[in-house]
């Protein structure tokens, strides 16, 4: 199908293009950042479900999310279709992912605890089923649309700036449910707002599909089909590839081990207790991470085009890596707002980072390509996908033998000055560690814009 080889490929994306990208990010960023923030407030606080259960409920799913990733990819890199190999993926899984989301605050409310538990369970695997088969492709996608090295960057920075855009409205779901016209009934509430989310989010993933444009279509149509387990493989002899990956898994494992260490400190620390206070301040460090994260996009460009993409990212981890350890002076009972600082730094580092790294395995993806003949997009950005997702479940359950390994007290209105202490001392010292291990990972990270380039034109050449 020649529409959907366009002369991107070989240069700048069209605005339209970027802002489609953009609308299809926000797609899953959304869907699955409610399901996370609004699954506790319907299913145990309105509904009255056990907050044990809740929680095996909602890590099972994303375990079974990981496995499914590979499978996506691989199925996705070795489609046929006439339409491409990601859109069909695109236009399915976005109808599929509205309907689940829609599914999940539907909940008989005249079961039982029990039959609303696995009700609960049920649709959020179907959930977690079909992200995987909306999302693998849709960053396999980003992958490929351009092989111009500030024009990766450009396009993935779109993604993050609309995306983050979608949760940064994430919190008035809630507030919307609880309006008068539900007259009180939360349930209901959520029910209704999540279905025109629902229909929102379809509407934004058909988009994605109709206007962004496969550039490897023609050319991976006679590509032999390879087998997961051989697209496994060919990741794992990619030494720059498992090295990116490497580090940013570790990014993500440091932060998720002391994940909400950090709200334990603002309560118990900072505020003595008090709640009512710390929420405050909670509230308002998300406010300022979420602005942050949209803001940061520009100067992540800007600063990327000037230096090339390791250096900026290496600067990022720096970044983050001096923002943590910035709580030794900024955790103060006296000055509690000094922890906007790290808040500030920890959220540009990030932004920085994460949009950075889908550019990088698209420049991975150029070099496989130069090395083997083959485009295996759907396996590298799903196998990336599958660390980072169990490296969180396992920091996930470990976090909880770290807290209690500083003897925290569950339900207790203080705790002790050794347990506030090793809370503060692991939440700094553990991310930071592992973000100068990740630097180090990267200091010869081999794809700089000059190579790139090189490589570009070789495939270029190669290609006639």
């Amino acid at each position: 199908m020649i529409s959907l080889a366009s002369p991107a490929s070989s240069g700048r994306l069209p605005l339209t293009q970027k802002v489609a990208y953009g609308l299809g990010a926000l797609v899953t960023i959304v869907a699955v950042n409610s399901v996370v923030q609004l699954t506790s407030l319907v299913y145990v606080v309105s509904l009255g479900v056990s907050a044990i259960w809740i929680g095996y409920a909602q890590a099972i799913p994303r375990l079974w999310d990981a496995l499914v990733d590979p499978f996506i990819g691989n199925l996705s890199d070795n489609c046929r279709s006439r339409f491409g190999r990601r859109i069909p993926f695109l236009v399915v899984g976005g109808v599929l992912i509205g309907i689940a989301f829609s599914l999940l605050w539907t909940v008989p409310r005249e079961w039982s605890k029990t039959g609303m538990f696995l009700y609960f369970v049920a649709t959020s695997l179907f959930f977690y089923t079909v992200v995987p088969i909306y999302s693998i492709p849709h960053g396999a996608l980003g992958l490929e649309m351009t092989d111009d090295y500030h024009e990766k960057t450009k396009l993935f920075a779109f993604a993050s700036f609309i995306g983050n855009v979608g949760a940064f409205c994430l919190p008035w779901v809630y507030y919307l449910a609880n309006r008068p016209i539900f007259r009180g009934d939360t349930v209901a509430g959520v029910k209704w707002v999540c279905l025109g989310m629902s229909v929102i989010l379809t509407a934004s993933a058909l988009v994605c599909a109709a206007v962004c444009k496969e550039t490897r279509h023609q050319q991976t149509q006679n590509q032999e089909k390879v087998s997961l387990l051989e697209g496994f493989k060919a990741t794992y002899r990619n030494g720059t590839f498992v090295r990116l990956v490497a580090a940013f898994t570790l990014l993500i494992v440091g932060f998720q081990l002391v994940m909400g260490f950090s709200n334990l400190t603002t309560i118990f620390y900072l505020y003595g207790g008090n709640k009512d206070a710390a929420s405050t301040l909670m509230a308002q460090n998300g406010t300022l991470w979420a602005a942050v994260g949209v803001a940061g996009v520009f100067p992540m460009v800007w600063l990327s085009k000037r230096l090339d993409k390791r250096t900026t990212v290496i600067l990022a981890f720096l970044v983050i890596a001096l923002g943590n350890l910035a709580k030794i002076v900024c955790y103060n009972p006296g000055l509690p707002y000094l922890t906007f600082i790290p808040t500030f730094c920890l959220s540009l580092g990030m932004v920085f980072c994460f949009s950075l790294v889908n550019s990088m395995i698209s420049d991975v993806c150029d070099e496989e390509e130069l090395a083997t003949g083959d485009r295996r997009e759907g396996v590298y950005f799903a196998v990336y996908n599958w660390w980072w997702k169990v490296g969180v479940s396992i920091a996930s359950v470990l976090s909880g033998y770290l807290l209690r390994a500083t003897r925290f007290g569950e339900g207790l209105l203080t705790q002790t000055a050794p347990t506030l202490f090793w809370i503060r001392f692991l939440e700094i010292s553990l991310p930071s560690a592992l973000c100068v291990v990740s630097i180090l990972l990267l200091w010869k990270y081999p794809i700089t814009e000059a190579r790139a380039q090189w490589i570009k034109e070789a495939l270029s050449a190669r290609r006639g």
